[in-house]
């Protein structure tokens, strides 16, 4: 199996060399409980650097010469449009965990290709809801000029609107990756919205909130809604910098007993605690290891079969099911805020959950969905 990942760039904290730690447990954990996999069961991790071009050279390449089945992670809409591209004519099962673009299951879907964890739409449909209803009806939003980025501003946008609020000036598209963005913290300033909603995920929003802090846009009353939220983004900067933030994730470490177990052992074994992204890739190796034991085969059209419509209850994914027709991975999301460092009971409790939005609910309907096998 290959997990094909960012090992260098700004998303390789908070997926990276854990998201190929955390898919090594899966297959651990599967071989220990399935004594006719021992030893048959292998992991490998690629730099994709984030790259479309590389991703699709990097999955051509573990697929026809490396012998792999089945890709994983895939950070970054463009690299995982493209690799899943190259899965489809390879008839290769593809996981996508850390992309985003809800293309992957609408106009860009493809038999092989699964879109586990997370996508733009339900990032919009949490967070743009929640904050817009909270009294934040005036946004002004930035996002990463890349597929991801112009999905997600789109998606936010829309959900914005569609709850009352409005946009105090047009969208910036901002180069990606980018350090400095003061630019766009001047207009937000000028324009005084409710909102500074930022799009970018990884090194980039740390450098949007360090910069939107040196600015005093909270002290000015401009409050921060963030498109994609990761933990290692918050440790970057501590928490403070981050405080009152909401979010929408699909996981956090502490949210219960069995997400604390998990999060215990992939800290003994990788030495940090674990974002929600690894442990994705986790529940996707294992999900996938499973429905080639149900197979009982690694025929990629098998796994398909065994794959669709299959509900599970995981402790990553709860009351999940594998929707047929997209292959959209629908589970209970988590719309949080982030705590002040005062607040904290401990190392890495960064989250208090505000609500739970069921796994019907979170995801795009079939009614506005756009794919076709």
């Amino acid at each position: 199996m290959g997990v094909l990942t960012d090992l260098s760039g700004v998303y390789s904290e908070l997926s990276g060399q854990g998201s190929v730690k955390a898919a090594q447990m899966a297959a651990e954990d599967f071989m220990k409980a399935n004594r006719a996999y021992a030893g048959k069961v292998s992991v490998i991790g690629v730099d994709h650097q984030n790259k479309a071009d590389v991703a699709g050279n990097k999955a051509a390449e573990m697929i026809d010469r490396q012998n792999v089945d089945r890709l994983v992670d895939m950070p970054t809409s463009s690299a995982a449009l493209a690799a899943t591209e190259v899965a489809r004519q390879k008839k290769t099962v593809a996981m996508v965990v850390t992309g985003a673009t809800t293309a992957l299951t609408n106009e860009k879907c493809n038999k092989y290709t699964f879109h586990y964890a997370y996508d733009n739409y339900m990032l919009a449909n949490g967070t743009g809801t929640a904050v817009t209803k909270r009294g934040g009806n005036s946004w002004y939003i930035i996002y990463p000029n890349y597929a991801f980025g112009q999905d997600l501003n789109r998606q936010m946008v829309s959900a914005v609107q569609e709850n009352g609020g409005k946009l105090a000036a047009p969208s910036d598209a901002t180069p990606f990756p980018n350090t400095d963005f003061s630019s766009y913290l001047l207009k937000a300033q000028s324009v005084r919205p409710k909102i500074f909603g930022t799009m970018q995920a990884g090194n980039d929003l740390v450098n949007v909130v360090k910069q939107y802090n040196e600015f005093g846009l909270k002290k000015q009353g401009i409050g921060l809604g963030i498109g994609l939220l990761f933990e290692t983004d918050v440790a970057a900067l501590g928490q403070d910098a981050f405080a009152g933030a909401i979010a929408t994730v699909p996981w956090f470490w502490n949210f219960d007993a069995r997400s604390r177990q998990w999060a215990g052992r992939f800290e003994k074994a990788f030495g940090k605690k674990p974002t929600w992204a690894q442990a994705g890739v986790y529940s996707a190796t294992l999900q996938y290891l499973s429905a080639v034991a149900r197979a009982k085969t690694d025929n990629s059209d098998a796994v398909v079969k065994a794959l669709e419509g299959y509900s599970f209850d995981d402790f990553f994914a709860r009351n999940a099911t594998i929707r047929p027709q997209d292959h959209r991975v629908l589970l209970d999301v988590q719309v949080v805020q982030v705590k002040g460092k005062s607040e904290s009971k401990e190392a890495g409790d960064i989250y208090k959950r505000l609500n739970t939005i069921p796994a019907a609910k979170a995801f795009m309907p079939l009614s506005e969905n756009k794919c076709r096998m």
